[in-house]
């Protein structure tokens, strides 16, 4: 068996044999005749001798090429690097946002403040694989990805998979892949228009894509984000300028597509990358399941919703942002859209009603935020925090608990509020955002973050004064358990 993989061999048989998506991007098979790796649920009959690789990479590293049939690129996120230490963790996050596909190892490891020999030690105990073969298998696999899902030119798939030259990356997949790029590329969509890429990300089911469009709806910024006919849309940050993102699910295939428009090649990556951290597309639901189904007071609550994810904000600042505007202040989500339409960038939004995207540190860091409704405290606590992002104060690609403790120390911020902050912006699983429980919900580690959005969405519901259990959910405890209420 491979690194890190935490089921016994009998599990994994019987998880390779029945072909169940729930187990999609937990582990990889290797096949010793083939030499070939597939997902789990391959179509391929298997052979009987294989071996078991926690994930893509460290069957790569062992020799093995990906399966063509069953498609490792599309698998989900592996949560084997769920488990990692906080070091490793930051630069895993910062290699999947393309970290090395510019930069070197020395970088990367100045980035997270150690030497890159040592980075390269920790990572490769702890996920089986160093960091430049990681950057290698994920740069591969999102070039696979563009192959088969867009009518992307080979130029620009090579440029928005990191590469530096065509020629790099022809190398790069023949030897991966035993074939060259052209050989294997799909077919356009009908209908696709020239400025519009549609990109499959997968998750392991279930998924409630209901309770997450209906969260989504309670938290749009007018102007800035959308749901509407099923969908989440949202105005976002290019190199080159905004472009429109538009999610939705696709149950049957137990996958969200994105479909991106205006942007160019460089922006794919880091949008694919940020989507799946929004909605938490690397979850594993059934461990989180099992984790709970003992606890009297969450275990109901996740047998309700066996699919609720921790959904996320889109950047780090806008995360910070919001949790300052949400402070109990009511008609929050029409100042944020004030504050959008003051100073946040314009957007062409060709009738879908985005029309801006969210301010960045520099607009607000010295903005006149009372003009569009903010009292003196609020606008102090927005200004300080983008002073600090501009000045080096508060680094927002730093590991989620140096942000959250970097956040709490600061005047007018708070504890809880940092923690929300690392929940929604960082999609940090252990983030508790509430005082309320805060004893109670050590018992719920590693997993308190979707612990709160359990209890948050049972409150929402109405359900909570019925529950049973320990510390129950009256309305008082609800009031508390808002994070919002809880930040002063």
């Amino acid at each position: 068996m491979g690194f890190g993989l935490d089921l016994p061999l009998e599990a994994l048989d019987r998880a390779r044999f029945s072909r169940d998506p729930r187990f999609d991007g937990r582990f990889v098979v290797a096949v010793l005749s083939t030499h070939i790796y597939c997902r789990p649920i391959c179509p391929v009959p298997f052979a009987t001798s294989v071996r078991y690789y926690a994930t893509a990479v460290e069957a790569e590293a062992a020799g093995y090429r990906p399966c063509l049939r069953c498609r490792p690129e599309a698998a989900p996120g592996s949560p084997a690097w769920r488990g990692t230490s906080a070091t490793v963790s930051r630069a895993l996050r910062l290699i999947d946002e393309g970290a090395l596909d510019q930069g070197s190892v020395s970088t990367l490891a100045a980035r997270v403040g150690i030497g890159a020999r040592h980075l390269n030690r920790l990572i490769t105990e702890q996920v089986g694989a160093a960091p430049l073969a990681i950057a290698q298998t994920r740069r591969l696999h999102f070039a696979k990805l563009l192959l088969s899902d867009t009518a992307m030119s080979i130029t620009d798939i090579a440029l928005a998979s990191g590469y530096g030259s065509v020629r790099r990356f022809n190398d790069a997949f023949k030897a991966s892949y035993k074939r060259a790029p052209r050989e294997i590329r799909g077919r356009r969509r009908p209908g696709e228009a020239a400025n519009q890429i549609t990109l499959r990300l997968a998750y392991r089911p279930p998924f409630d894509w209901t309770e997450t469009l209906a969260f989504l709806a309670r938290e749009a910024v007018p102007g800035v984000e959308r749901v509407a006919g099923g969908a989440y849309a949202r105005a976002a940050p290019g190199v080159d300028g905004p472009v429109l993102v538009e999610i939705t699910d696709v149950p049957a295939s137990h996958a969200l597509t994105m479909q991106v428009r205006d942007a160019g090649p460089p922006d794919l990556s880091a949008l694919a990358a940020t989507a799946r951290r929004v909605f938490d597309l690397a979850a594993d639901p059934a461990r989180i399941t099992c984790a709970f189904q003992d606890d009297a007071l969450l275990g109901p609550l996740v047998r309700a919703r066996p699919g609720l994810r921790l959904l996320g904000v889109w950047s780090a600042f806008e995360a910070i942002v919001r949790a300052v505007l949400e402070d109990g202040a009511d008609g929050w989500r029409l100042t944020a859209a004030r504050l959008a339409e003051r100073f946040g960038a314009r957007v062409d939004g060709e009738g879908s009603g985005l029309t801006r995207l969210f301010p960045r540190p520099e607009d607000l860091a010295f903005a006149d935020l009372e003009a569009v409704g903010l009292d003196p405290a609020r606008s102090d606590t927005l200004r300080r925090v983008a002073r600090a992002v501009l000045d080096g104060t508060l680094k927002l690609n730093d590991a989620a608990e140096r942000v959250m403790h970097t956040l709490a120390g600061m005047p007018g911020f708070g504890a809880a509020r940092a923690q929300w902050v690392g929940l929604r912006g960082y999609d940090e699983p252990d983030a508790f955002p509430s005082d309320s429980l805060r004893q109670r919900a050590e018992a719920w580690r590693p997993w308190r973050g979707y612990a709160f959005f359990h209890l948050l969405a049972a409150a929402r519901e109405g359900a909570a004064s019925q529950t049973p259990g320990p510390g129950g959910l009256s309305g008082p405890f609800v009031r508390r358990l808002d994070p919002v209420r809880q930040a002063g």
